[in-house]
């Protein structure tokens, strides 16, 4: 029996575990400690992450969907077919400067399709070290692409068989291959479900509190190892692990002695391997004090906790959970998210991110919540023991800042934490508070943000003053500045493009500058090299006779580099001196890169524009011809976004003893647009002077339009009107039917035969429908950007202006011009129009007496 359509399911997503090993294969392959995979999604053109190794969820969130459109190293490999290699930041800053302004970190990337017999099913991402030498990082590329190859015909496999090969769950996040786990507190372990043969190396049997030569033996024995409230999950795992379904953390299992241990189990096996059973591979661990740091750390003064690759807390001492304000039973295990809620933070996540994909620590600030809870007890107190009755206690430093240093290694992340406004002291020496200077806020949190929101705001921005508005708002705060400038480069010369905050007639001296100039704002330019100075007396030193304003602050001068070619300056000022830390530095030379590509989009737009507009203006009837029986009023109205130009247009022609009435709508908008509009016009009324009938003019302008091969269509509306007669002859090539207002008020939608659009099959025929047009009735020709808003249907567009038709023409005494204005009028006032608007009104005059 087979079920009804409404039965049938999705095929299941590909199998985790063939997911997770090919991944786990990439890393190994690739030299990185972090990577992913991306599949495509029931949704056309967006990949989504479906496996992430070695870096925590919620820090990857930004990047778990990317379309494929998106200029996006992981995009670039799904769209084009080959590997994207960026070897370090600076050559990912100069292909793809969004992706580097949100990920402002020294390491490099290798980005691979997964293909076979020519279908892309995704891309594997690396994560790894930045490196000088493209050379082996290329070759790392290669052997990260044969992982790829063999991972597409397992794919590939499962589309032949039905089963489904497209990702639309949350990402799996799994550890990757262990590197640097400390002897005798990992161990590693095998099960095969085969054979049910449990294996353990020394350490895993230490942990297990076997005997050094005695193996576990079978799965049985292994599940005698355990405190019996565990006995029946352990083989559950195991088994739901074989079948490709494993636990994505480590789990909690008591031994028989009490002994806490956290055990983390994957399929093993090669990702060609058949999708039986297969053997599992897991490591064993203790997350007890003494695992990840010897036991004096446990007497440091200042709190120290390690964290595995998933952000799983796997060691802490008691001033760690004392400085956190968690209890330390509640932080080992957990996740730190889950366990410290209040550093779910952007600055947070952000430095972590850097401590995971690169090898320098990373330190900054962070506020605790002030939220006058007590602690459950003091962790840092002697007195903290279990079960000992104590009173609760307000927590220490309630509200101040922590100072973190995270120091990254391969498989864990040491922290340390110490009050910021104290410092460390000797376990001996006296309990003396030492002042410190305040850590400066605005410059350890806001910058790693700034870059995303800047990169969000640019896609908005499209002229040049609209780019400078967005930096202007978005970065001078994200740095604490006060001052920005903004110069552009045209044949040879730097010219004013934005400014604010500089004194009245400082900046005057420095425009049109040539590039032979000895300023830093030129040398930023010409050599390419972002130039930073702490203070006024540095940039002085290095530009003596150099014109000064008041401010004593420091300033930093960025090259406006796009795709190779120079664009401009970017200068920040800011009211007191400071430092630009290595971090900000990274982040403020993406964001240049950043600003130049936005700065040449809007020179591109602003100089097609201009262009665009001149031709407009120049193919647009200046008059429409004139009837003494016919009445005709006309409204164009650009579009608000975009190149604010398209090619919608009108016209009245003479057109042998009557009118002929025209209305089009290019596709597309721009310079092109506006060309092909113009030719259409003229083909119109060049087979309209002639007299051809409709049919005629709509079948030869086609013609025209395919010969043409512009890559557009149009729709067109052409009617020919006897003003004596009142007869109106239609031919419509897909464009939308005209409106007819009768002299009595009643208003409808003429029901015209539908026609093909022009430019699309030279062979299309075009019917003519005849309109009657009384004395004093009103036609109205009208393009969609009237009638049409995203999210609503057209039709309800339709109704509303046969509605407003219908009021305006009840208006008596005014002009057929003022019933245009009026139908215009909503159109005129909206700020957001996203198309182009063209409107054409014709009224038959009563024969005199």
């Amino acid at each position: 029996m087979t079920g009804s359509a409404g039965d049938r399911r999705e095929p299941p997503a590909p199998p985790a575990a063939l997911l997770a090993e090919a991944v786990a294969d990439g890393l190994r392959t690739g030299g990185g400690r972090a990577g992913g995979l991306y599949l495509c999604s029931g949704t056309p053109g967006l990949l989504r992450l479906a496996v992430l190794s070695g870096l925590p969820g919620p820090l990857f969130r930004p990047w778990d969907r990317v379309s494929v459109d998106r200029p996006f190293p992981v995009a670039d490999a799904y769209r084009l077919g080959v590997p994207v290699v960026l070897a370090n930041a600076t050559e990912a800053m100069r292909r793809y400067p969004q992706f580097a302004a949100g990920l402002p970190f020294q390491f490099g990337t290798l980005n691979v399709p997964v293909r076979a017999a020519g279908r892309t099913f995704g891309v594997m991402t690396v994560l790894r070290p930045a490196a000088d030498d493209a050379a082996a990082v290329l070759a790392e590329s290669d052997r990260l692409q044969r992982v790829a190859e063999y991972l597409g015909v397992a794919l590939l496999q499962r589309e032949a068989a039905g089963d489904g090969v497209t990702w639309d769950a949350e990402p799996l996040c799994v550890r990757p291959p262990a590197l640097d786990r400390a002897p005798g507190r990992f161990g590693h372990l095998t099960w095969d479900p085969a054979t049910d043969a449990v294996t353990a190396d020394g350490p895993a049997r230490t942990l297990l509190g076997l005997p050094p030569d005695r193996e576990p033996g079978t799965l049985a024995a292994l599940t005698r190892s355990v405190d019996p409230a565990d006995a029946h999950r352990l083989p559950a795992l195991l088994r739901e692990t074989a079948h490709g379904r494993p636990q994505h953390r480590p789990v909690q299992v008591r031994l028989a002695d009490g002994g806490l241990r956290l055990l983390e189990l994957w399929p093993s096996g090669t990702v060609a391997a058949a999708f039986g059973p297969r053997p599992v591979a897991g490591v064993l661990f203790d997350p007890g004090p003494g695992a990840l740091a010897d036991g004096a750390a446990d007497l440091l003064p200042q709190g120290v906790f390690c964290l595995d690759r998933l952000g799983l807390v796997v060691y802490a001492n008691p001033r760690a959970a004392h400085l956190l304000g968690v209890p330390r039973d509640r932080l080992l295990g957990r996740s730190l998210w889950d366990a410290v809620p209040w550093l779910n933070q952007p600055a947070c996540e952000e430095h972590l991110r850097g401590a995971l994909l690169c090898p320098e620590p990373v330190h900054f600030h962070v506020r605790r919540p002030d939220s006058g809870e007590p602690l459950p007890y003091d962790a840092g107190s002697r007195d903290s023991l279990p079960g000992r009755d104590r009173p609760t206690a307000p927590r220490p430093y309630e509200g101040d800042w922590l100072s973190l240093a995270v120091y990254p290694g391969l498989d864990t992340l040491t922290c340390t934490a110490v009050p910021a406004s104290r410092v460390p002291h000797a376990p001996a020496a006296a309990d003396v508070e030492v002042d410190t200077p305040a850590p400066d806020l605005a410059a350890s949190t806001a910058p790693p943000y700034r870059p995303v929101a800047l990169a969000i705001a640019l896609t908005e921005a499209v002229t040049a003053r609209q780019v400078s508005a967005v930096v202007m708002q978005e970065l001078l705060p994200a740095f604490g500045g006060r001052r920005i400038a903004i110069y552009l480069l045209h044949e040879r010369h730097l010219y004013l493009a934005w400014e604010s905050g500089f004194p009245e007639g400082f900046l005057s001296p420095f425009e049109g500058v040539g590039l032979d100039a000895r300023l830093p704002g030129v040398e930023t330019l010409t050599t390419g090299r972002p130039l930073f100075f702490d203070s006024m007396e540095q940039i002085a030193e290095a530009y003596p006779g150099i014109p000064m304003d008041a401010a004593e602050g420091a300033r930093a001068f960025l090259p406006l580099i796009a795709s190779g070619r120079a664009v401009g300056s970017c200068i920040l000022g800011f009211d007191r001196p400071r430092s630009f830390s290595s971090e900000e530095r990274t982040v403020l030379t993406a964001l240049a890169g950043l600003i130049a590509h936005a700065m040449e989009k809007a020179q591109r737009y602003d100089t097609e524009a201009a262009l665009a507009r001149g031709l407009q203006q120049a193919l647009l009837p200046r008059r429409l011809s004139q009837h003494a029986g016919v009445e005709t009023a006309g409204r164009y109205l650009a579009g608000t976004e975009g190149m604010e130009v398209g090619g919608d247009w009108y016209d009245v022609v003479e057109a042998g003893d009557g009118l002929a009435l025209v209305i089009g709508d290019v596709q597309g908008h721009g310079v092109q647009a506006a060309a092909t509009m113009g030719q259409l016009r003229s083909a119109v009324r060049a087979f309209a002077l002639s007299d051809r009938p409709p049919e005629e003019v709509m079948s030869g302008t086609n013609r025209l339009l395919i010969d043409l091969d512009p890559g557009q269509f149009a729709s067109c509306c052409y009617v020919r009107l006897d003003p004596a007669t009142g007869l109106a002859r239609v031919a419509n090539a897909g464009h939308l039917p005209p409106l007819l207002r009768h002299p009595d008020g009643r208003t409808h939608v003429a029901d015209l035969p539908e026609g093909m659009v022009l430019g699309v099959d030279a062979r299309a025929h075009y019917a003519v429908a005849e309109l009657r047009l009384e004395p004093g009735a009103v036609l109205a020709l009208y393009t969609d950007g009237l009638v049409e808003r995203p999210g609503h249907d057209i039709d309800d567009g339709i109704g509303a202006l046969r509605a407003a038709l219908a009021e305006a023409g009840a208006l008596r005494g005014r002009s057929l011009a003022d019933m245009a204005d009026r139908l215009t009028a909503t159109a005129r006032q909206a700020s957001d129009r996203p198309d182009d608007i063209a409107l054409l009104l014709a009224t038959r005059r009563a024969p005199p007496p």
